[in-house]
């Protein structure tokens, strides 16, 4: 049985006061909480095994080298991958989809081509392909969800022509909580030779990723959701796209040789890793996918979709809350809203007056808000760590909502 309890020990700040309120954390789509080990390994890291990595000679250089590495063969573990030079460190999902756009779209896009999207999409995963398209005159095409924050392989199939070169999904969406059948979608585009990118921000929390069964051509997820540092972040590229890419950012550990007439490159994953990287925050990242790795995920996902399940009855049963695909298969993730005067400010606003903290807004997916027509939403986020007197706080302070605002 999963103990909710023991766990909430290893997160200090869960047992922090708001307004001198208990903390109710559900907020952990935009960003989750830091489990002790992952504090005391940056710490760790700073006071006794520090220094710059690669290149250096010296037992801390080789020290830090030796940790940050390990880091790399954990995270390459964890995805399901084979190829160390598949795993390339990045300061987020934004930077890697972005390096996606640039380093493998520029090169082997046309003006013409054409790239599927969904309306689901992270501002992450929208804003580097109109980059690309004001570059390149590729076409963006659009596929919009159905009532339940789905988008199915027949929804991509009917947008397919033959100028389709890219799919770009997210795996989970951070607004409703939907998870995507990827697999089949990514597996049925390889035979028609289309290139696949995933936005796994949200999924790499809740669910087991195993990027060689997905079938993706990329993968990207960001550390600070799971449960690591903020400015850490993957990009899985398979091996045989490599080749294919250029550098996006030069300098530092991306080259081989530099003269006054000429450059030579290292090979992935250094060449996408320009400059000085977050040493302690990668180590930090590895600690977080240690701390995951730790728990029986199997467990968690049981638990989390127990909860999953208590938030959206509960929620249902407030008649004058307005819900946003509240599906039964959507995991962790719970958008809605109330007609009349309250917005979705003012609702953040009281429920963080009760130690609620929940996000308020457009969740950086403002044509999702367009597609539902509403301007902005509240989102609760569950992680593994909340519990259900922890709903039943979050309900209380949304029916204090409804009597102040009617």
């Amino acid at each position: 049985m999963f103990d909710v309890l023991k766990i909430r020990k290893e997160f200090p700040i869960l047992a922090k006061k708001v307004n001198d309120k208990p903390l109710v954390y559900l907020d952990n789509g935009a960003s989750a909480q830091k489990p002790v080990s992952v504090i005391e390994a940056i710490k760790n890291c700073y006071e006794n095994e520090y220094s710059n990595v690669h290149r250096g000679l010296h037992f801390l250089s080789n020290l830090a080298t030796e940790k940050f590495e390990a880091v790399r063969e954990k995270t390459k573990s964890f995805l399901g991958a084979s190829h160390h030079e598949e795993i390339i460190f990045t300061s987020g999902s934004t930077e890697a989809l972005n390096l996606v756009s640039y380093a493998w779209a520029s090169q082997n896009l046309e003006s013409g081509d054409e790239i599927i999207l969904s309306t689901l999409e992270h501002h992450a995963n929208i804003v580097p392909w109109h980059f690309l398209r004001a570059r390149k005159g590729i076409k963006i095409v659009w596929i919009d969800p159905d009532k339940n924050g789905q988008i199915s392989l027949g929804m991509i199939e009917d947008k397919i022509t033959s100028k389709t070169k890219m799919l770009c999904l997210t795996h989970m969406s951070n607004v409703f909580g939907s998870i995507i059948d990827v697999k089949m979608i990514c597996n049925e585009l390889k035979k028609r030779g289309i290139v696949t990118v995933l936005d796994g921000s949200q999924a790499i929390v809740h669910l087991e990723i195993n990027v060689e069964s997905i079938g993706c051509d990329f993968y990207t997820f960001t550390g600070h959701k799971l449960f690591g540092p903020t400015g850490t972040g993957v990009l899985y590229v398979n091996k045989k796209r490599i080749a294919e890419m250029v550098p996006f950012i030069g300098g530092g550990e991306m080259i081989r040789n530099v003269s006054k007439d000429d450059v030579t490159y290292n090979d992935s994953p250094f060449l996408f890793e320009a400059g000085t990287p977050g040493i302690a925050e990668i180590i930090g990242l590895g600690a977080a996918i240690d701390f995951v790795q730790s728990l029986d995920r199997k467990l968690i996902l049981e638990y989390e979709t127990s909860i999953s399940e208590y938030t959206r009855t509960e929620l249902e049963k407030l008649e004058w809350l307005v819900k946003h695909s509240f599906h039964r298969d959507n995991l962790a993730i719970f958008s809605f809203s109330m007609e009349g005067s309250a917005h979705a400010h003012d609702m953040a606003t009281i429920l963080d007056a009760n130690g609620v903290a929940v996000r308020s807004g457009h969740h950086c997916a403002q044509p999702l808000m367009n597609f539902i027509g509403v301007p902005a939403t509240c989102r609760a986020s569950l992680a593994f760590y909340n519990t259900q007197e922890e709903i039943d706080t979050l309900i209380g302070s949304l029916k204090k909502c409804k009597r102040l605002f009617g």
